[in-house]
């Protein structure tokens, strides 16, 4: 009964509304519930936003939206002018309601009123990025629009999450992107749904965080000669005062974009990649590998030979001093240290390394690997925070209390072992990929092919998983890795539609997702993000 209900649901909002009430318009990701009701709330100058103190930033952010394109300034009220309350908005918080767990909410739209409660802010929140759905698409506009009537049809939805993990993964190391830039992409994430953004801040082509202690990180590995990758040296603007490649996020940046992120209900994890992928790090301190340098961040193309020294204490000394001043910067509870495609040449031939696995009684170089991830993990969990790294954390033993991020396999073993894993398969989220077949009619991408229909069918939680651990898997996210995306635009041609397909796969009941619905929905998306200006790839054929 409950299945039949939901796609009946589904069926109201896409085909036929109820009797005698207005067509609504598509939402994205599918709510839970959605029943159509008789009537229509119209916006107006007298329109009051009327909010509890616990979801007053809630309703700071709904007037601020509704401005730009009604001109209409919508003031934000404790209690209602009128005590009829005819014409409001109201946001508030619930406990009555056993259903809604966090970030759940309830939204009802009648001829005389809007309400939003939400098990929590974030819930409230997520029912105001619902409301601006129903709205015609010119609400996303950021200039005044006129001649368009402001009506919400009238509609009672339920709706919360399935997973808790809703990511997008940037990879801001092969190419820089700026602070804005950032900020933008956090936006169009709050209105996915989304609440998780994993910073891909170091890696071999860059350095991107400032570090007090350790300035060369950013004065030597935040640039390179030019753009790399075999591209055209004008696809991108991101170029310094003299001339080199790159860019880097200050101190007062990230705690700005953490603060922004906050806002929209996003926590940031940020990636500060070990002990490989870490060429831009070691053309700064070269005394932090095996060899002792030279490394030249210009000269790292497609080989992965920039690995510290698992040997040598300072190396340790070194990244603890790192992610002292990371944690600080990052008030979320995990730091994601990276850990994939660690080559093990450099450790074999390194008296050092191989004096520390004789020393830790450690038979190969993959134990060698999990000693140093362990040491990482200790530092991490000092601070309050928990570590999470790529699938090849677990070789040679998964450290107590890591959490893995499933790319290339593993969920299965580390979950059953009461690991937290987010799923992230290539096959499903490697945003990197080609959209098309044809290559020709596509940006140049690193290979692959992920269509939008492949997307929507990702299913986070693993076939083989026996039911009592799969609470374990927190959720999935996409991952763009950027060698061959080089300007913010194509960020954006990267990300849409194919974030929204991944955002329904992680937000809506699994039972209700329809592929053929979505396709129908996905009009109405195109013209909110045409209204802002957002390039994404046109249509849903593969």
């Amino acid at each position: 009964m409950k299945l039949t209900f939901l796609r009946l649901a589904s069926l109201v909002l896409l085909v036929a509304p109820l009797a005698g009430a207005a067509p609504l318009p598509a939402i994205i990701p599918l709510p839970q519930t959605v029943i159509a009701r008789e009537g229509a709330f119209r916006l107006s100058p007298q329109t009051q936003i009327i909010a509890e103190a616990a979801t007053r930033d809630s309703a700071r952010y709904l007037a601020a939206h509704l401005k730009p394109a009604t001109g209409f300034a919508f003031k934000v009220k404790s209690h209602p002018t009128n005590p009829s309350a005819q014409g409001a908005i109201f946001l508030r918080l619930t406990t009555a309601n056993p259903h809604l767990r966090a970030e759940g909410y309830a939204l009802t739209v009648t001829a005389d009123a809007i309400t939003i409660e939400g098990a929590d802010d974030a819930g409230v929140f997520y029912g105001v990025q619902t409301l601006l759905q129903l709205l015609p698409p010119q609400i996303y506009a950021t200039n005044l629009v006129t001649g368009v009537d402001w009506q919400v049809p009238g509609v009672q939805i339920e709706d919360q999450p399935r997973f808790a993990w809703r990511g997008l993964m940037l990879d801001v190391s092969r190419h820089f992107y700026t602070k804005t830039e950032v900020e933008q992409l956090l936006d169009l994430m709050a209105q996915q749904k989304l609440n998780t953004f994993h910073w891909h801040l170091v890696d071999d082509q860059g350095w991107r965080i400032e570090i007090k202690k350790y300035p060369r990180l950013t004065e030597v590995g935040a640039w390179r000669s030019g753009v790399g990758f075999k591209l055209d040296p004008q696809s991108t603007t991101s170029y310094g005062k003299d001339g080199r490649y790159g860019g880097f996020y200050t101190q007062k940046d990230i705690r700005e974009v953490v603060a922004y992120a906050q806002s929209l209900h996003i926590t940031i994890v940020p990636e500060i990649e070990m002990p490989g992928h870490s060429i831009a790090s070691l053309s700064a301190y070269p005394e932090n590998s095996c060899s002792g340098g030279p490394y030249s961040i210009d000269a790292t193309g497609g080989v992965f030979h920039g690995v510290y020294c698992a040997g040598k204490e300072e190396t340790f000394a070194f990244l603890t001093d790192v992610l002292d001043e990371v944690m600080d910067l990052f008030p979320g509870q995990y730091i994601h240290i990276g850990g994939d495609e660690v080559p093990k040449d450099n450790w074999r031939k390194c008296e050092l390394c191989q004096a520390r696995m004789k020393s830790e009684g450690l038979k190969d170089e993959h134990e060698l690997q999990s000693y140093f991830i362990r040491r990482i993990e200790k530092i991490v969990d000092a601070h309050g925070h928990h570590l999470i790294g790529w699938s090849e954390i677990r070789e040679g033993g998964l450290a107590p209390s890591a959490a893995v991020m499933d790319w290339i396999g593993g969920a299965v073993e580390a979950a059953t072992n009461g690991h937290n894993v987010v799923m992230s398969p290539t096959k499903y989220s490697y945003f990197d990929h080609y959209q098309s077949t044809n290559h020709t009619a596509e940006p140049h991408a690193i290979g692959g092919y992920l269509p939008l229909s492949q997307v929507y069918a990702f299913e986070p939680l693993p076939a083989r998983l026996p039911a009592k651990f799969q609470s374990h898997i927190l959720g999935g996210q996409a991952n763009l890795w950027t060698e061959y995306v080089a300007n913010f635009k194509h960020v954006q041609y990267m990300v849409f539609p194919r974030i929204c397909a991944l955002s329904e796969a992680l937000w809506s009941p699994r039972d209700a997702r329809d592929w053929t619905g979505f396709q129908q929905r996905l009009p109405a998306e195109f013209s909110r993000l045409d209204e802002q200006g957002i390039n994404y790839r046109k249509g849903s054929s593969e």
